[in-house]
């Protein structure tokens, strides 16, 4: 749970984050060796075991100059996960930039989120903060911010190659196609990688059946999604 907070300060119902944005080269640099402390502790120990004083010792610093950037441990979390969702959205709207017709949504769709399911392998550090945002609810409504974030982007590719579909229907589909992703990346990389490979290649196949069917009804079972990942 992501429960240590400033001592005498209570939850608040602000998103958790930085207090302030530091405007000089110093404060920024701390603020970039802080997250970097953190970052080494949570892949040494997971972030539900971090203590803010650990990061403090690490850094160098203070524990209340450790307070006057971040008020609790679900900031650090919060920041270190938007800029997670940062490069993956930065991800997401280049490669469908180039998207001109459906059967390329499809295709970059697929190898999407293919490449999302090796970065959670390849990342320790992002799949705890991924499950540390699970146990708190502010953390959890950035997550779901995220899915129509990422809802959006697709609703908007998907809208621009089949216009003839009404747009409110694409854009809850889109919704949850990107938020159930969510959930499938998580189940998959909680269990053990074959069955996580099948759980993947499951989730793709009935997206792509079931929700980015052609104009004529055709549903993209012609896609070719191995069973296994090698």
């Amino acid at each position: 749970m992501i429960e240590e907070q400033t001592p005498g300060v209570g939850p608040t119902e602000e998103q958790p984050g930085l207090r302030r944005t530091p405007s000089q080269k110093r404060s920024r640099e701390r603020v970039e060796h802080i997250l970097s402390c953190a970052t080494r502790l949570i892949e040494k120990k997971g972030s539900d075991a971090m203590r803010m004083s650990e990061v403090a010792e690490m850094a160098g610093i203070s524990i209340g100059s450790l307070y006057q950037y971040f008020p609790d441990k679900a900031a650090i979390v919060s920041t270190l996960a938007e800029r997670y969702n940062a490069a993956s959205r930065d991800c997401i709207a280049n490669e469908f930039a180039k998207i001109t017709t459906l059967a390329e949504l499809r295709s970059a769709f697929s190898v999407l989120f293919d490449t999302y399911y090796d970065m959670f392998l390849a990342e320790p550090v992002m799949r705890d903060i991924w499950s540390a945002m699970q146990a708190d609810k502010t953390l959890r409504e950035i997550e779901l911010a995220e899915s129509r974030a990422n809802g959006r982007l697709l609703a908007e590719t998907w809208a621009r190659v089949q216009p003839e579909t009404p747009r409110k229907r694409i854009e809850d589909a889109a919704f949850l196609i990107m938020h159930l992703g969510e959930c499938t990346m998580r189940l998959a990389v909680s269990v053990d990688k074959p069955q996580g490979d099948r759980i993947v290649a499951a989730y793709k196949h009935m997206i792509l059946r079931e929700f980015v069917a052609d104009a004529t009804g055709e549903a993209a079972s012609s896609i070719d999604i191995a069973p296994d990942r090698s």
